[in-house]
Protein backbone atom coordinates (compact mmCIF):
# COMPACT_ATOMS: atom_id res chain seq x y z
CA UNK A 1 0.00 0.00 0.00
CA UNK A 2 1.39 3.30 -0.97
CA UNK A 3 1.95 6.69 1.31
CA UNK A 4 -0.16 9.74 1.50
CA UNK A 5 2.25 12.61 0.48
CA UNK A 6 2.48 14.70 3.60
CA UNK A 7 1.23 12.53 5.86
CA UNK A 8 3.39 11.37 8.75
CA UNK A 9 3.86 7.48 9.00
CA UNK A 10 6.02 7.41 12.30
CA UNK A 11 8.31 4.88 10.69
CA UNK A 12 11.27 6.61 11.69
CA UNK A 13 10.10 6.80 15.23
CA UNK A 14 9.67 3.19 15.33
CA UNK A 15 12.98 2.61 13.92
CA UNK A 16 15.02 4.83 16.90
CA UNK A 17 12.15 2.62 19.21
CA UNK A 18 14.03 -0.21 17.99
CA UNK A 19 17.92 0.47 17.89
CA UNK A 20 16.76 1.67 21.62
CA UNK A 21 15.27 -1.23 22.54
CA UNK A 22 18.46 -3.19 20.95
CA UNK A 23 20.86 -1.23 23.06
CA UNK A 24 19.20 -2.63 26.38
CA UNK A 25 19.37 -5.83 24.97
CA UNK A 26 23.02 -5.48 24.27
CA UNK A 27 23.64 -3.87 27.61
CA UNK A 28 21.90 -7.18 29.24
CA UNK A 29 24.19 -9.70 27.62
CA UNK A 30 26.93 -7.34 28.67
CA UNK A 31 25.82 -7.60 32.56
CA UNK A 32 25.27 -11.35 32.11
CA UNK A 33 28.73 -11.65 30.56
CA UNK A 34 30.29 -9.88 33.35
CA UNK A 35 28.72 -11.35 36.39
CA UNK A 36 29.14 -15.10 34.73
CA UNK A 37 32.23 -14.97 33.53
CA UNK A 38 34.06 -11.69 35.35
CA UNK A 39 34.77 -10.36 32.52
CA UNK A 40 33.26 -9.24 28.95
CA UNK A 41 33.46 -11.03 25.65
CA UNK A 42 34.43 -8.89 22.74
CA UNK A 43 31.86 -10.75 20.99
CA UNK A 44 28.79 -9.76 23.20
CA UNK A 45 26.91 -7.40 20.76
CA UNK A 46 26.78 -10.18 18.20
CA UNK A 47 23.26 -11.52 19.05
CA UNK A 48 22.36 -8.05 19.93
CA UNK A 49 23.27 -7.44 16.29
CA UNK A 50 22.01 -10.02 14.88
CA UNK A 51 18.70 -9.40 16.26
CA UNK A 52 18.88 -5.60 14.90
CA UNK A 53 19.34 -6.95 11.38
CA UNK A 54 16.27 -9.32 11.54
CA UNK A 55 13.95 -6.61 13.29
CA UNK A 56 15.35 -4.07 10.82
CA UNK A 57 14.73 -6.26 7.75
CA UNK A 58 11.03 -6.18 9.49
CA UNK A 59 10.83 -2.87 9.71
CA UNK A 60 11.67 -2.34 6.17
CA UNK A 61 9.09 -4.78 4.98
CA UNK A 62 6.41 -2.67 7.42
CA UNK A 63 7.40 0.61 5.46
CA UNK A 64 6.33 -0.62 2.23
CA UNK A 65 3.50 -2.72 3.07
CA UNK A 66 1.77 -1.10 5.92
CA UNK A 67 3.26 2.39 6.53
CA UNK A 68 0.80 3.65 8.62
CA UNK A 69 1.03 0.42 11.14
CA UNK A 70 1.37 1.18 14.89
CA UNK A 71 5.29 2.74 15.55
CA UNK A 72 5.46 1.07 18.74
CA UNK A 73 4.27 -2.81 18.62
CA UNK A 74 7.78 -3.72 17.01
CA UNK A 75 10.49 -2.32 19.07
CA UNK A 76 8.10 -3.67 22.53
CA UNK A 77 8.03 -6.70 20.81
CA UNK A 78 11.74 -6.95 19.81
CA UNK A 79 12.76 -5.91 23.15
CA UNK A 80 11.11 -8.92 24.82
CA UNK A 81 11.96 -11.27 22.36
CA UNK A 82 15.86 -9.80 22.08
CA UNK A 83 15.27 -10.34 26.47
CA UNK A 84 14.53 -13.66 26.37
CA UNK A 85 17.00 -14.62 23.71
CA UNK A 86 19.84 -13.29 26.13
CA UNK A 87 18.53 -15.01 29.28
CA UNK A 88 18.15 -18.30 26.95
CA UNK A 89 21.68 -17.95 26.51
CA UNK A 90 22.63 -16.70 29.88
CA UNK A 91 21.40 -20.43 30.67
CA UNK A 92 23.62 -22.16 27.77
CA UNK A 93 26.19 -20.44 29.67
CA UNK A 94 25.30 -21.68 33.44
CA UNK A 95 25.01 -24.87 32.01
CA UNK A 96 28.36 -25.27 30.37
CA UNK A 97 30.07 -23.59 33.34
CA UNK A 98 28.19 -26.00 35.64
CA UNK A 99 29.86 -29.17 33.92
CA UNK A 100 33.56 -27.52 33.24
CA UNK A 101 33.12 -27.06 29.62
CA UNK A 102 33.70 -24.42 27.09
CA UNK A 103 31.15 -21.56 27.12
CA UNK A 104 28.93 -22.33 24.20
CA UNK A 105 29.16 -20.18 20.82
CA UNK A 106 26.79 -17.82 20.29
CA UNK A 107 24.45 -20.28 17.82
CA UNK A 108 24.77 -23.17 20.01
CA UNK A 109 22.78 -24.34 22.64
CA UNK A 110 19.25 -22.97 23.33
CA UNK A 111 19.46 -19.47 23.00
CA UNK A 112 21.22 -20.60 19.20
CA UNK A 113 17.81 -22.12 18.61
CA UNK A 114 16.11 -19.51 20.11
CA UNK A 115 17.64 -17.02 17.43
CA UNK A 116 17.15 -19.68 14.97
CA UNK A 117 13.20 -19.42 15.38
CA UNK A 118 13.32 -15.84 15.77
CA UNK A 119 14.74 -15.57 12.04
CA UNK A 120 11.87 -18.13 11.15
CA UNK A 121 9.17 -16.16 12.84
CA UNK A 122 10.19 -12.91 11.34
CA UNK A 123 9.82 -14.17 7.74
CA UNK A 124 6.49 -15.95 8.65
CA UNK A 125 5.75 -12.34 10.24
CA UNK A 126 6.83 -10.70 6.77
CA UNK A 127 5.15 -13.24 4.53
CA UNK A 128 1.80 -12.38 6.10
CA UNK A 129 2.07 -8.89 5.99
CA UNK A 130 2.83 -9.14 1.80
CA UNK A 131 0.27 -11.53 1.13
CA UNK A 132 -2.18 -9.88 3.08
CA UNK A 133 -2.79 -6.46 2.09
CA UNK A 134 -6.22 -6.23 3.50
CA UNK A 135 -7.85 -7.90 6.92
CA UNK A 136 -10.93 -8.45 5.74
CA UNK A 137 -9.80 -11.00 2.90
CA UNK A 138 -9.20 -12.83 6.39
CA UNK A 139 -12.93 -13.44 6.51
CA UNK A 140 -13.46 -15.47 3.11
CA UNK A 141 -12.02 -18.19 4.70
CA UNK A 142 -13.29 -18.09 8.03
CA UNK A 143 -15.35 -21.15 8.22
CA UNK A 144 -11.89 -22.78 7.04
CA UNK A 145 -9.54 -21.53 9.42
CA UNK A 146 -12.43 -22.51 12.16
CA UNK A 147 -12.21 -26.13 11.17
CA UNK A 148 -8.65 -25.77 11.01
CA UNK A 149 -8.33 -24.50 14.79
CA UNK A 150 -10.30 -27.06 16.05
CA UNK A 151 -8.75 -29.54 14.33
CA UNK A 152 -5.41 -28.14 15.50
CA UNK A 153 -6.64 -27.92 19.27
CA UNK A 154 -8.10 -31.44 19.44
CA UNK A 155 -5.19 -33.49 17.36
CA UNK A 156 -3.12 -33.96 20.91
CA UNK A 157 -5.98 -34.94 22.15
CA UNK A 158 -6.49 -38.15 20.27
CA UNK A 159 -2.70 -38.73 19.92
CA UNK A 160 -0.70 -41.50 22.25
CA UNK A 161 0.54 -40.05 25.25
CA UNK A 162 4.10 -40.71 24.77
CA UNK A 163 4.36 -38.43 21.49
CA UNK A 164 1.62 -35.55 22.66
CA UNK A 165 2.00 -35.83 26.88
CA UNK A 166 4.81 -33.05 28.58
CA UNK A 167 4.81 -32.57 32.34
CA UNK A 168 1.10 -34.10 32.37
CA UNK A 169 -0.59 -31.80 29.89
CA UNK A 170 -1.23 -33.60 26.10
CA UNK A 171 -0.27 -30.03 24.00
CA UNK A 172 2.12 -31.38 21.86
CA UNK A 173 3.05 -33.88 18.40
CA UNK A 174 6.45 -35.00 18.96
CA UNK A 175 8.60 -36.70 16.48
CA UNK A 176 11.53 -37.74 17.13
CA UNK A 177 13.90 -34.74 17.55
CA UNK A 178 10.64 -32.52 15.88
CA UNK A 179 8.10 -31.07 18.56
CA UNK A 180 5.53 -28.37 17.55
CA UNK A 181 2.46 -27.22 19.54
CA UNK A 182 -0.54 -27.06 17.21
CA UNK A 183 -2.54 -25.16 19.98
CA UNK A 184 -0.26 -21.89 20.01
CA UNK A 185 -1.60 -21.63 15.82
CA UNK A 186 -5.14 -23.00 16.78
CA UNK A 187 -6.00 -19.48 18.57
CA UNK A 188 -5.36 -17.41 15.58
CA UNK A 189 -7.35 -19.30 13.10
CA UNK A 190 -10.25 -19.76 15.68
CA UNK A 191 -9.99 -15.10 16.53
CA UNK A 192 -10.82 -14.90 12.91
CA UNK A 193 -13.71 -17.44 12.91
CA UNK A 194 -14.93 -15.85 16.05
CA UNK A 195 -15.20 -12.76 14.62
CA UNK A 196 -16.81 -13.63 11.14
CA UNK A 197 -19.24 -15.49 13.02
CA UNK A 198 -20.13 -12.50 15.47
CA UNK A 199 -20.40 -10.09 12.90
CA UNK A 200 -22.72 -11.81 11.20
CA UNK A 201 -25.19 -12.89 13.97
CA UNK A 202 -24.49 -9.47 16.55
CA UNK A 203 -27.93 -8.54 15.58
CA UNK A 204 -29.50 -11.82 17.15
CA UNK A 205 -27.07 -12.09 20.36
CA UNK A 206 -27.76 -8.61 21.12
CA UNK A 207 -31.21 -9.30 21.80
CA UNK A 208 -32.88 -10.07 25.50
CA UNK A 209 -35.44 -11.39 26.92
CA UNK A 210 -35.32 -10.53 30.76
CA UNK A 211 -33.62 -8.21 32.99
CA UNK A 212 -32.38 -9.27 36.02
CA UNK A 213 -30.16 -7.17 38.78
CA UNK A 214 -30.11 -4.49 36.34
CA UNK A 215 -28.35 -6.84 33.72
CA UNK A 216 -30.45 -7.57 30.58
CA UNK A 217 -29.27 -11.14 29.72
CA UNK A 218 -29.82 -12.71 26.39
CA UNK A 219 -32.86 -15.09 24.99
CA UNK A 220 -32.70 -19.14 26.03
CA UNK A 221 -32.20 -20.24 22.23
CA UNK A 222 -28.83 -17.33 21.60
CA UNK A 223 -26.92 -19.67 24.03
CA UNK A 224 -26.19 -22.32 21.70
CA UNK A 225 -23.06 -21.06 20.70
CA UNK A 226 -21.71 -20.15 23.93
CA UNK A 227 -22.56 -23.49 25.66
CA UNK A 228 -20.71 -24.57 22.68
CA UNK A 229 -17.79 -23.43 23.32
CA UNK A 230 -17.91 -23.81 26.47
CA UNK A 231 -18.39 -27.78 26.08
CA UNK A 232 -15.30 -27.83 23.87
CA UNK A 233 -13.46 -26.30 26.76
CA UNK A 234 -14.15 -28.84 28.99
CA UNK A 235 -12.90 -31.22 26.52
CA UNK A 236 -9.79 -29.54 26.27
CA UNK A 237 -9.48 -29.69 29.96
CA UNK A 238 -10.50 -33.58 30.21
CA UNK A 239 -8.92 -34.73 27.27
CA UNK A 240 -5.95 -32.45 27.27
CA UNK A 241 -5.25 -32.04 31.18
CA UNK A 242 -4.79 -27.89 30.63
CA UNK A 243 -6.81 -25.52 32.80
CA UNK A 244 -4.60 -23.07 30.59
CA UNK A 245 -5.75 -23.79 27.38
CA UNK A 246 -9.46 -24.34 28.26
CA UNK A 247 -9.58 -20.83 29.48
CA UNK A 248 -7.98 -19.04 26.55
CA UNK A 249 -9.88 -20.16 23.82
CA UNK A 250 -13.02 -20.15 26.06
CA UNK A 251 -12.28 -16.62 27.47
CA UNK A 252 -11.54 -15.62 23.91
CA UNK A 253 -14.68 -16.08 22.93
CA UNK A 254 -16.56 -14.84 25.83
CA UNK A 255 -14.61 -11.39 25.44
CA UNK A 256 -15.34 -11.63 21.90
CA UNK A 257 -18.23 -11.94 22.00
CA UNK A 258 -18.98 -9.13 24.80
CA UNK A 259 -17.00 -6.69 22.88
CA UNK A 260 -19.46 -7.92 19.58
CA UNK A 261 -22.67 -7.31 21.51
CA UNK A 262 -21.44 -4.48 24.33
CA UNK A 263 -23.48 -6.54 26.69
CA UNK A 264 -22.10 -7.65 30.32
CA UNK A 265 -24.31 -10.33 30.76
CA UNK A 266 -22.13 -12.69 28.52
CA UNK A 267 -19.39 -12.01 30.54
CA UNK A 268 -21.23 -13.20 33.86
CA UNK A 269 -22.89 -16.06 32.00
CA UNK A 270 -19.17 -16.64 31.02
CA UNK A 271 -17.70 -16.37 34.23
CA UNK A 272 -20.34 -18.21 35.61
CA UNK A 273 -19.72 -21.55 32.90
CA UNK A 274 -16.30 -21.70 33.73
CA UNK A 275 -16.07 -21.87 36.76
CA UNK A 276 -18.94 -24.07 37.33
CA UNK A 277 -17.05 -26.54 34.61
CA UNK A 278 -13.66 -26.19 37.03
CA UNK A 279 -15.42 -27.01 40.03
CA UNK A 280 -17.10 -30.23 38.88
CA UNK A 281 -13.82 -31.12 37.24
CA UNK A 282 -12.10 -30.51 40.68
CA UNK A 283 -14.98 -32.71 41.99
CA UNK A 284 -15.12 -35.28 39.73
CA UNK A 285 -10.98 -35.61 39.82
CA UNK A 286 -10.92 -36.24 43.58
CA UNK A 287 -13.98 -38.61 43.58
CA UNK A 288 -13.32 -40.75 40.45
CA UNK A 289 -9.89 -39.65 39.05
CA UNK A 290 -9.43 -40.55 35.38
CA UNK A 291 -8.86 -38.16 33.34
CA UNK A 292 -10.05 -35.12 35.81
CA UNK A 293 -7.08 -36.87 37.77
CA UNK A 294 -4.56 -34.15 36.71
CA UNK A 295 -6.81 -31.47 36.97
CA UNK A 296 -7.30 -32.24 40.72
CA UNK A 297 -3.79 -32.94 41.49
CA UNK A 298 -2.91 -29.36 40.11
CA UNK A 299 -5.54 -28.10 42.06
CA UNK A 300 -4.62 -29.36 45.07
CA UNK A 301 -0.82 -28.41 44.58
CA UNK A 302 -2.09 -25.16 43.78
CA UNK A 303 -3.88 -24.87 47.35
CA UNK A 304 -0.92 -25.92 49.40
CA UNK A 305 2.32 -26.13 47.38
CA UNK A 306 4.05 -26.50 50.77
CA UNK A 307 2.55 -29.31 52.60
CA UNK A 308 5.66 -31.69 52.59
CA UNK A 309 3.50 -34.73 51.32
CA UNK A 310 3.06 -32.34 47.69
CA UNK A 311 6.12 -31.08 47.81
CA UNK A 312 7.98 -34.77 47.66
CA UNK A 313 5.99 -36.50 45.42
CA UNK A 314 6.72 -36.87 41.90
CA UNK A 315 4.11 -34.75 39.88
CA UNK A 316 4.22 -32.18 43.27
CA UNK A 317 4.88 -29.04 44.24
CA UNK A 318 8.20 -28.92 43.82
CA UNK A 319 8.66 -26.49 40.30
CA UNK A 320 6.05 -23.92 42.03
CA UNK A 321 7.78 -23.99 45.17
CA UNK A 322 11.16 -23.48 43.54
CA UNK A 323 9.18 -20.96 41.44
CA UNK A 324 8.13 -19.43 44.49
CA UNK A 325 11.73 -19.19 46.05
CA UNK A 326 12.86 -17.68 43.28
CA UNK A 327 10.56 -14.83 43.00
CA UNK A 328 11.37 -14.38 46.81
CA UNK A 329 15.04 -14.40 46.42
CA UNK A 330 14.45 -11.77 44.03
CA UNK A 331 13.18 -9.10 46.27
CA UNK A 332 12.85 -6.12 44.68
CA UNK A 333 15.80 -5.41 42.68
CA UNK A 334 17.13 -8.69 41.74
CA UNK A 335 20.51 -10.12 41.77
CA UNK A 336 21.13 -9.10 38.47
CA UNK A 337 21.51 -10.58 35.56
CA UNK A 338 23.34 -13.65 35.57
CA UNK A 339 24.19 -13.64 39.22
CA UNK A 340 21.15 -15.75 40.03
CA UNK A 341 20.46 -19.61 39.92
CA UNK A 342 17.46 -19.70 37.96
CA UNK A 343 18.70 -23.45 37.06
CA UNK A 344 17.34 -24.51 40.39
CA UNK A 345 13.62 -23.65 38.85
CA UNK A 346 12.45 -26.84 36.80
CA UNK A 347 11.57 -26.10 33.34
CA UNK A 348 12.88 -22.26 33.44
CA UNK A 349 13.38 -22.62 29.56
CA UNK A 350 9.67 -22.42 29.13
CA UNK A 351 7.47 -22.34 31.62
CA UNK A 352 8.74 -21.18 34.22
CA UNK A 353 11.59 -18.47 32.58
CA UNK A 354 9.29 -15.34 34.20
CA UNK A 355 10.22 -16.89 37.54
CA UNK A 356 14.09 -17.33 36.42
CA UNK A 357 14.30 -13.77 35.17
CA UNK A 358 12.72 -12.71 38.48
CA UNK A 359 15.16 -13.48 40.53
CA UNK A 360 17.78 -12.10 38.54
CA UNK A 361 15.84 -8.42 37.66
CA UNK A 362 13.52 -8.38 40.59
CA UNK A 363 10.35 -7.02 41.11
CA UNK A 364 10.89 -4.16 39.42
CA UNK A 365 12.37 -5.75 36.61
CA UNK A 366 9.40 -7.85 36.22
CA UNK A 367 7.16 -4.91 36.36
CA UNK A 368 9.00 -2.86 33.69
CA UNK A 369 8.55 -6.69 31.78
CA UNK A 370 4.28 -6.89 32.55
CA UNK A 371 3.97 -2.86 31.59
CA UNK A 372 5.55 -3.56 27.89
CA UNK A 373 3.27 -6.66 27.62
CA UNK A 374 0.29 -4.35 28.54
CA UNK A 375 1.92 -1.50 26.07
CA UNK A 376 1.49 -3.79 23.14
CA UNK A 377 -2.30 -5.18 24.60
CA UNK A 378 -3.09 -1.53 24.56
CA UNK A 379 -1.80 -1.15 21.39
CA UNK A 380 -3.53 -3.91 19.83
CA UNK A 381 -6.63 -2.48 21.53
CA UNK A 382 -6.52 0.71 19.91
CA UNK A 383 -6.68 -0.66 16.61
CA UNK A 384 -9.68 -2.63 17.09
CA UNK A 385 -11.13 0.92 18.29
CA UNK A 386 -9.70 2.77 15.21
CA UNK A 387 -10.46 0.47 12.39
CA UNK A 388 -13.66 1.50 10.83
CA UNK A 389 -14.99 -2.20 9.93
CA UNK A 390 -16.51 -4.50 12.65
CA UNK A 391 -14.48 -7.74 11.44
CA UNK A 392 -11.36 -5.62 11.81
CA UNK A 393 -12.37 -4.67 15.29
CA UNK A 394 -13.60 -7.77 16.60
CA UNK A 395 -10.11 -9.48 14.92
CA UNK A 396 -7.66 -6.84 16.98
CA UNK A 397 -9.84 -6.97 19.84
CA UNK A 398 -9.84 -11.07 20.01
CA UNK A 399 -5.83 -10.94 19.76
CA UNK A 400 -5.27 -8.48 21.82
CA UNK A 401 -6.53 -9.92 24.40
CA UNK A 402 -5.50 -13.49 23.85
CA UNK A 403 -1.95 -12.33 24.18
CA UNK A 404 -2.94 -10.38 27.63
CA UNK A 405 -4.60 -13.38 29.02
CA UNK A 406 -2.16 -15.93 27.91
CA UNK A 407 0.84 -13.30 30.01
CA UNK A 408 -1.78 -13.18 32.59
CA UNK A 409 -2.27 -17.42 32.65
CA UNK A 410 1.35 -18.22 32.94
CA UNK A 411 2.71 -15.27 35.40
CA UNK A 412 -0.57 -16.45 37.66
CA UNK A 413 0.64 -19.87 37.81
CA UNK A 414 4.31 -19.09 38.99
CA UNK A 415 2.66 -16.82 41.41
CA UNK A 416 0.36 -19.22 42.45
CA UNK A 417 -2.26 -16.57 41.89
CA UNK A 418 -4.08 -19.80 39.82
CA UNK A 419 -3.23 -23.47 39.12
CA UNK A 420 0.11 -23.97 37.06
CA UNK A 421 -0.90 -24.80 33.13
CA UNK A 422 1.29 -25.31 30.33
CA UNK A 423 1.15 -22.35 28.86
CA UNK A 424 4.34 -20.28 27.40
CA UNK A 425 5.16 -16.69 28.07
CA UNK A 426 4.82 -14.75 24.67
CA UNK A 427 8.13 -13.99 23.12
CA UNK A 428 9.99 -14.65 26.05
CA UNK A 429 10.30 -18.95 26.72
CA UNK A 430 12.02 -21.07 24.28
CA UNK A 431 10.52 -22.68 21.79
CA UNK A 432 9.18 -22.59 17.88
CA UNK A 433 5.66 -22.84 18.00
CA UNK A 434 4.76 -20.05 20.57
CA UNK A 435 7.25 -17.64 19.08
CA UNK A 436 6.18 -18.26 15.46
CA UNK A 437 2.43 -17.78 16.35
CA UNK A 438 2.70 -15.05 18.30
CA UNK A 439 5.26 -12.89 16.28
CA UNK A 440 1.85 -13.77 13.11
CA UNK A 441 0.01 -12.34 15.62
CA UNK A 442 1.36 -9.25 15.97
CA UNK A 443 2.18 -9.00 11.77
CA UNK A 444 -1.84 -9.18 11.92
CA UNK A 445 -2.00 -6.53 14.20
CA UNK A 446 0.17 -4.17 12.35
CA UNK A 447 -1.95 -4.93 8.55
CA UNK A 448 -4.85 -3.65 11.17
CA UNK A 449 -3.30 -0.89 12.85
CA UNK A 450 -2.71 0.05 9.40
CA UNK A 451 -5.57 0.17 8.07
CA UNK A 452 -6.77 1.85 11.32
CA UNK A 453 -4.42 4.84 11.18
CA UNK A 454 -4.37 5.44 7.79
CA UNK A 455 -6.45 8.48 6.68
CA UNK A 456 -9.25 8.75 5.13
CA UNK A 457 -9.40 9.99 1.58
CA UNK A 458 -10.83 10.81 -1.62
CA UNK A 459 -10.24 9.65 -5.15
CA UNK A 460 -7.21 11.12 -6.88
CA UNK A 461 -9.82 13.86 -8.73
CA UNK A 462 -10.63 14.90 -5.02
CA UNK A 463 -7.78 15.24 -3.80
CA UNK A 464 -6.38 17.21 -7.29
CA UNK A 465 -9.17 19.13 -6.93
CA UNK A 466 -7.34 21.43 -4.10
CA UNK A 467 -8.48 22.40 -0.82
CA UNK A 468 -11.90 22.18 0.00
CA UNK A 469 -13.94 25.74 -0.13
CA UNK A 470 -15.44 26.47 3.17
CA UNK A 471 -19.48 26.34 3.17
CA UNK A 472 -21.14 29.14 2.90
CA UNK A 473 -22.88 30.94 5.96
CA UNK A 474 -26.24 30.75 6.55
CA UNK A 475 -27.11 34.18 7.75
CA UNK A 476 -26.64 35.80 4.18
CA UNK A 477 -28.63 33.59 1.95
CA UNK A 478 -31.85 34.60 0.96
CA UNK A 479 -35.61 33.54 2.57
CA UNK A 480 -38.49 32.81 1.28
CA UNK A 481 -41.64 31.83 3.15
CA UNK A 482 -43.69 28.74 2.24
CA UNK A 483 -47.92 29.43 3.25
CA UNK A 484 -49.63 26.57 3.29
Amino acid sequence: MSRIPGVKTRRNAELGLLGFAMVLVAIYGATVEANQLDSISPSFWVPAALLSVLFFCLHLVVRFTAPYADPVLIPAVALINGLGVGFLRRLDIARALARDEPVPGIFAGTGGRQLAWTLASLILAAVLLVVVRDHKSVSRYAYTLGLIGIVLVMIPAVLPSSISEVNGAKLWIRIGSFSIQPGEFAKLALVSFFAYYLVRKREVLSLASRRFLGVDFPRGRDLGPVVTVWLLSLLVLVFEKDLGTALLYFGLFVVTLYVATERASWLIIGLLLFFGGVYLAYVLGASVGGPFANFYDRAEVWLDPFDSDQYERIGGSYQLVQSLLGLGTGGLFGTGPGAGSPLLVPEVRTDFIFAGMGEEIGLFGLTTLLVVYLLIVERGLRAAIGVRDSFGKLVAGGLAFTLGLQVFVIVGGISGLIPLTGQTTPFLSAGGSSLMANWLLIAMLLRISDAARRPASGGPAERSAGPKQPPAQLHGAMTEVIKP
